[in-house]
């Protein structure tokens, strides 16, 4: 074969051969076509036997719901239905009672006519009788008038004058009353102003000061103890816990605080850094833990020598050293320790003389304070404190009372405690142990007074005690017991407000009923 012939051989079998696809192609869309129509109606036929469910299961539902509904409309009629007969019930009941009640009303109100009627029937008869009592009152006083001898006007004169003669017999006695009174008013204030003048003129003891100066050799030793923005002063402060005043005073600084064994120790302290020249704030820590330890050391050395020249046995170290504090603390500006020292020997000697045991009686006195060494640090009163210290380190229960009771908060459970609490009064009260102004101790002293004699039913008022007690004499006749009692509360929170003080303030308040005459 050629090569022509070749090629049409080659054509012609491709040309059969798209014949043969196009026809294979059309067989496959027919039978697909009638594949997809048989399909449609398939799904057609379902969707119809579908839709006649639904509209069945529907029918059903809803004929069910019909009936739900129904039954509930008439379960709801019938629970109406006996609601209004319970209702119509209470309505009768109701009206029942209303028209007892009214039946009722209607009797009182015929009662109370008849009532008003008997009234008027007795006004009547008060009436007559009344105007026949006033007849009978102007026959006896006729009949009177002709036993005396005397008109009505000359019985009144003769009754008048009886009654001034008594009266100016009364007037006698209070009058002689009343100038005893000022005799004794006189007496006290005249008193009060000698002992004043002592308290002026007395120089055994010196008051405490709340500052301390010390000299500088020259006033460029105020910068160095300021120091660098300040670093050196507040260093200073925060050791000691004291304030340091640098004015314009040439060559002096202040010390201020109202802790004397703070203030001793920044005073040495600041001296001998002065003197040492080296100021900076580790210097300064240093000097001063080391004159804190040897003060309370000199402090524990002076109350070993007091212990022993009291001969009253040993005291636990810890009580000792307490002890020495006191060297520094003041009350009322008096040394508590001098106190406590004075307590000591005036309650041997009581107990010497009452022949009681003499040690007990000096160690009491002695501890009875030994709670002002803490008691600006610890919450309470120096009391309590200083009792929980003496038990706290093995006190007797003897010594432990006395420290309670000194102030009168407990009750003395035995004779040396009573006579802790007569020193202690005596040592305080001795013109010149205590300095203060004169005005501000007249002015708490009637602040307190005032307080108390605001108050309704008060009759008079006292402070005692230099203001440690207030005693409040009330009337009777306007208060009773319990009355007296929350008195005493309010004028307790009345001073607690309003006045400033140390310590404590007892509030006594007397109520007493006396019947007084006079025999003259």
């Amino acid at each position: 074969m050629g090569t022509v012939e070749v090629i049409l051989i080659a054509v012609l079998a491709i040309v059969v051969g798209i014949l043969l696809g196009i026809f294979g192609y059309h067989q496959i869309v027919v039978k697909k076509k009638e594949y997809a129509k048989q399909k449609a109606e398939d799904i057609i036929k379902d969707a119809e036997k579908e839709k006649e469910n639904i509209i069945k299961a529907a029918q059903i539902e809803a004929k069910e719901y019909l009936i739900k509904a129904k039954n509930e409309i008439e379960k709801e009629e019938r629970e109406s239905r006996k609601e209004l007969q319970k209702w119509e019930k209470r309505l009768q009941a109701k009206e029942a009672n209303l028209e007892k009640k009214q039946a009722y009303i209607d009797e009182k109100i015929e009662l109370i006519n008849k009532k008003q009627e008997d009234i008027s029937a007795i006004e009547s008869e008060l009436e007559r009788k009344m105007q026949e009592i006033d007849r009978l009152v102007e026959e006896q006083q006729r009949k009177l008038e002709e036993i005396s001898g005397m008109t009505q006007e000359q019985a009144k004169q003769v009754l008048i004058e009886s009654i001034e003669e008594e009266a100016k017999r009364e007037a006698a006695a209070k009058i002689k009353k009343y100038e005893e009174e000022v005799r004794n008013e006189a007496k006290r204030l005249s008193q009060e102003i000698l002992t004043t003048a002592m308290e002026k003129i007395a120089s055994s003891y010196v008051a405490e000061r709340t500052v301390a100066t010390v000299t500088l050799p020259n006033d460029e030793m105020k910068g160095r103890i300021i120091g660098r923005e300040g670093r050196n002063i507040r260093s200073f402060e925060k050791e000691t816990g004291t304030d340091l005043i640098i004015d314009d005073t040439p060559e002096v600084v202040v010390i201020s605080s109202f802790n004397p064994l703070r203030r001793e120790i920044a005073r040495i302290a600041l001296e001998r850094l002065v003197s040492d020249g080296r100021i900076h704030p580790a210097r300064i820590e240093e000097t001063v833990a080391k004159v804190r330890d040897e003060l309370v050391q000199e402090a524990t050395e002076e109350a070993k020598k007091i212990v022993f020249d009291l001969d009253i046995g040993d005291l636990h170290p810890e009580l000792i050293k307490y002890l020495g504090l006191l060297k520094y603390r003041t009350s009322y500006t008096q040394n508590v320790l001098a106190h406590s020292v004075e307590v000591a020997y005036l309650s041997g000697l009581m107990a010497a003389e009452l022949g009681l045991n003499v040690k007990l009686a000096k160690r009491a006195g002695l501890l009875h304070d030994i709670g002002k060494a803490v008691d600006q640090e610890v919450e309470g009163s120096h009391t309590k404190v200083g009792a929980e210290i003496a038990k706290k380190y093995g006190e007797n229960e003897y010594v432990i009372n006395a420290i309670m009771s000194h102030h009168g908060e407990v009750e003395p459970n035995c004779p040396e405690s009573v006579l802790v609490s007569i020193a202690d009064t005596l040592s305080a009260a001795r013109p010149g142990a205590r300095r203060e102004r004169l005005e501000s101790y007249i002015q708490r002293l009637e602040e307190l007074e005032n307080i108390a004699k605001s108050r309704d039913g008060v009759k008079e008022a006292y402070a005692i005690q230099a203001g440690r007690e207030l005693r409040v004499i009330v009337e009777p006749t306007l208060l009773d017991d319990d009355e007296s009692l929350m008195l005493a509360r309010d004028i307790v929170k009345d001073i607690e407000d309003k006045v400033t003080y140390t310590g404590q303030v007892k509030v006594v308040v007397i109520r007493e009923n006396r019947a007084i005459e006079y025999a003259n």
